[in-house]
């Protein structure tokens, strides 16, 4: 296949509006084109905005940062990145996310409370949204739509 590619961690620098505060929180990322500071993500983001896995971003290397800064999103990938808080605590964590791997849904822990859930562009977010709005009426959980493509948008704007 292709040779394996270095990963690089990227720091990007938001408005919380969740915690009212700045924030930072840093991501893997692999180089597409370094020469023209081009870098795709490759992790799930926990509580930055508007970035997805696999957009491709700008960041330039900042020395008081000692580390590439994100500068833009330059190609968004059409996935999206949902947040998805426990209410119950009866229900497990990891039955929860079973759930959403079985839409093609993967998701990253971030504490026994809390999950990322990263939702594949050719992943119909319709049938996702459906679970996330059953299992909020039923106060299982609470989630957040911090980064919706576009392609996600219109799949449930047009029901």
């Amino acid at each position: 296949m292709s040779e394996k590619k270095q990963g690089h961690k990227i720091i990007f620098r938001f408005h919380s509006e969740l915690f009212a505060k700045e924030m930072t929180e840093t991501l893997w990322a692999l180089a597409v084109d370094p020469t023209q500071d081009l870098y795709q993500i490759d992790s799930i983001p926990t509580f930055v905005p508007l970035i997805a896995t696999e957009d491709i971003v700008r960041a330039t290397y900042d020395a008081m940062e000692e580390g590439l800064l994100y500068q833009e999103t330059v190609t968004p990938s059409g996935n999206s990145t949902i947040q998805v808080i426990r209410q119950n605590e009866d229900t497990p964590l990891l039955e929860l996310r079973k759930r959403f791997a079985e839409t093609g849904c993967l998701s990253e822990e971030v504490n026994e409370d809390f999950f990322v859930l990263e939702v594949p562009m050719n992943v119909n977010y319709a049938v996702v949204k459906e679970l996330l709005d059953e299992l909020e009426t039923q106060e299982e959980i609470e989630y957040a739509e911090p980064c919706l493509s576009e392609v996600h948008r219109e799949q449930t704007s047009s029901k």
